[in-house]
């Protein structure tokens, strides 16, 4: 019961969905920057949000329209947050969801609303409104949702499987969006993920839940977390399996694929840092607890010095010691091994003799693995952030103009 990638898949491949986008002049840059996914059936629905106390209009409108746990659409935008836009932006985010909602023939209560872009600036409703009415639903149309709900992205992040449950092919499929504020606190920006199983709601809020927290939970890129984070995802029930309950086999499959699917669009998400050129994957061994574990990979993968020595293949391994001694997880430090690349850089808190040249040249690759082993318990994690490079300074010292 492994899931199976399913080439060029994207947030339209399980049964039901459709999506689309158009130009509506919400982006400086020009491009799609308005989409909509549909259900031609009502779905059950689960979410997750920003943890920034500071959330935004369309974020709080989702929490509302969420309790019910069922939707049959999200319209989004990019170009403008609608955050920090006070009682207006409240209004705006309501009226998105009415004017889809009119579109699509459905109640606005089973419309969720995304917006990403600019903080503190008011959503150009008219715009918005005649986008509405020009997007064009298709089965192929995931694949413009997903470069619609872009930003300072440099690409698409997509991602479809398929897997047998039940004598029955299931299908997951999901976008994202994301390349700055991008810390653990949900870390997504946004993703959308659609599923065509048949699920219990309770079980598939804990299979989000679960999936996120292994996933999106575990990339850094600047330590700053959005008032937008948003994941939300949609089951319309088509796939014909029995209903997927918790504890049962189809349970755990389902759990790992949903797992795989996050995790890539995570990965995604940490490569296409704002200026980045490397992805950095930091796997945490032999702690003491899963919380230690959590909180150890993710303090090296965002500690700033690690990023700069990453960005110039600088085997100081010294700085991956230093952020491990601040992470507040229990170490040892006589207990410590450290691996860059499987290259032994430490043992058994020693320096290990290694060649310098072997490790710098290790480094200049597009993916610079890090492990630690603390060799004080079971537990383990891994976190992914990237390098910090001279043009994320510059990509967000012209962000607004």
């Amino acid at each position: 019961m492994k899931a199976k990638v399913i080439p060029n898949g994207t947030i339209t491949s399980p049964r039901g969905f459709l999506a689309g986008a158009t130009q509506a002049g919400l982006k400086s840059k020009g491009g799609l920057d308005l989409g909509i996914l549909y259900s031609g059936v009502p779905c059950l629905a689960a979410g997750l949000f920003t943890s920034n106390r500071i959330k935004a209009a369309p974020v709080l409108l989702c929490q509302q329209h969420i309790a019910k746990g069922r939707g049959q659409a999200i319209v989004v935008n990019a170009g403008f947050a609608n955050a920090c836009t006070g009682e207006q932006g409240m209004s705006d985010a309501a009226e998105m969801a009415s004017l889809a909602a009119k579109r699509l023939g459905v109640s606005a209560e089973d419309v969720f609303v995304a917006s990403t872009g600019v903080i503190g600036k008011g959503l150009p409703l008219e715009r918005i409104s005649s986008g509405i009415e020009k997007i064009a639903l298709s089965r192929q149309g995931g694949h413009e949702l997903a470069e619609a709900i872009t930003t300072t992205d440099t690409f698409a992040k997509e991602r479809a499987v398929s897997l047998e449950l039940d004598g029955k092919e299931m299908v997951i499929g999901g976008i994202a969006k994301g390349a700055g504020m991008i810390h653990p606190n949900l870390a997504t920006l946004l993703c959308f993920l659609s599923i065509d199983a048949l699920v219990d709601i309770h079980f598939l809020k804990k299979a989000l839940r679960e999936a996120v927290d292994i996933s999106f939970n575990m990339i850094t890129i600047d330590g700053d977390t959005s008032p937008n984070d948003t994941v939300l995802i949609l089951a319309s029930g088509l796939a014909g399996n029995g209903k997927i309950e918790d504890g049962s086999a189809e349970a755990r499959a389902f759990q790992d694929a949903l797992d795989g699917v996050c995790i890539y669009l995570a990965k995604s998400i940490a490569r296409d840092g704002e200026g980045a050129t490397k992805l950095i994957e930091v796997a945490v061994e032999g702690a003491l607890s899963a919380d230690d574990a959590r909180v150890a990979a993710r303090t090296v993968a965002g500690s700033p010095l690690v990023k700069a020595a990453v960005h110039g293949s600088d085997p100081n391994w010294g700085r991956i010691i230093a952020a491990l001694g601040r992470s507040g997880a229990e170490i040892d430090g006589s207990r410590l091994d450290l691996f860059l690349n499987n290259l032994c850089l430490m043992k058994g808190g020693s320096p290990h003799p290694f060649d310098e040249d072997e490790v710098r040249q290790a480094m200049k690759g597009e993916e610079v693995p890090i492990r630690v082993c603390l060799n004080l318990g079971n537990a383990k994690a891994i976190a992914w952030g990237c390098d910090l490079a001279e043009e994320y300074v510059t990509i967000n010292s012209e962000y607004r103009t």
